[in-house]
């Protein structure tokens, strides 16, 4: 007769066995870089979060490769007077994730560099793409995407992230990247980044909520998961080289349809929402922070993900 508890008396038997694994290799912490020196800024909705000037971002970036990371996705935030309806901070050889990225390189020049791609934190109004009788107006966005991309590959970025959500980018960008000799930067395209409420922290983070409106006309419907499909697979003949799903706990089943019906890499974002919930109920003592982020990281990891963006890397680095 077959007794599973077999396999399960103890934490040896249990790990040999083990379906699923966590691996520091693919972790990936986020940064928000800010203008200025000697600056590191709370962000009270992400508690143990912080915004850094270029300056304390090399320092938290020593530590953070000692604990063993490997790799981080950078957002940049202008200072406020700078955004315009044109985000033209965004690819300027000065902007703010420009410096950073050439500063870490230079200190750091094995450390593997990601960018977000997109305007959002760049514009006066907030949303990701240029702005036209109150629209986001797509085909004009991807003109200035493109732009952005080639910047951050001459400052030094391993790897460009469009996160915009606009139609077609992906195609636009790999032809800019291209036709500036950059054909070997890989780009991890959100695919299926979902309109979600989950994103709350991270508008704060970013300074980045839409001053009219919402993103629902060019972020994806949360109840649809077979228009994740659609996405994904038009990213990739593109040129994706990464699909990225976000948010990515509420979207267990997406990511497990991009693993089924794609041979490509996928990410998933935990994103600031699901940090912030797991931080307020740990704080609060009614859950294990520990057992709990490593429980959903590993689910993340179980419904087919390969690489995980999560706040928690920093944490999750020591506990493994």
């Amino acid at each position: 007769m077959n007794r599973f508890r077999r396999l399960r008396k103890n934490e040896t038997i249990r790990r040999l066995v083990g379906e699923t694994r966590l691996s520091k290799d693919q972790l990936i912490q986020p940064f928000f870089v800010i203008e200025g020196r000697n600056r590191q800024e709370t962000i009270s909705s992400m508690p143990g979060i912080y915004r850094y000037s270029v300056d304390l971002l090399l320092k938290a970036l020593e530590g953070y490769q000692k604990s063993g990371g490997r790799a981080g996705l950078f957002f940049g935030i202008p200072l406020s007077h700078k955004k315009n309806l044109k985000g033209t901070q965004a690819y300027s050889p000065d902007g703010i994730i420009q410096k950073a990225v050439f500063a870490i390189k230079k200190e750091f020049p094995d450390f593997f560099v990601i960018t977000d791609v997109c305007l959002c934190g760049y514009m006066s109004h907030g949303h990701c793409g240029v702005v036209e009788k109150n629209r986001v107006d797509n085909d004009k966005t991807l003109s200035i995407l493109g732009k952005i991309a080639v910047s951050h590959a001459q400052a030094g970025s391993d790897m460009v992230a469009p996160s915009d959500m606009m139609d077609l980018r992906v195609h636009y960008i790999r032809q800019e990247l291209e036709r500036n000799g950059f054909q070997d930067i890989p780009i991890m395209s959100y695919a299926a980044k979902y309109a979600s409420s989950f994103y709350g922290p991270f508008r704060d983070a970013l300074d980045s909520t839409p001053q009219f409106g919402d993103r629902k006309t060019y972020q994806m419907d949360y109840a649809n998961r077979r228009e994740a499909l659609k996405e994904a697979r038009q990213d990739l003949k593109e040129g994706a080289d990464i699909i990225l799903v976000k948010p990515a706990l509420a979207y267990l089943d997406v990511i497990s349809l991009l693993r089924d019906q794609t041979a490509a890499p996928i990410a998933a974002y935990s994103v600031s929402g699901e940090y912030a919930m797991i931080k307020a109920g740990a704080r609060l003592k009614w859950i294990n922070e520990r057992d709990i982020v490593l429980e959903t990281l590993t689910a993340i990891k179980r419904a087919g993900a390969d690489l995980i963006i999560t706040y928690h890397t920093g944490d999750v680095l020591q506990w493994l």
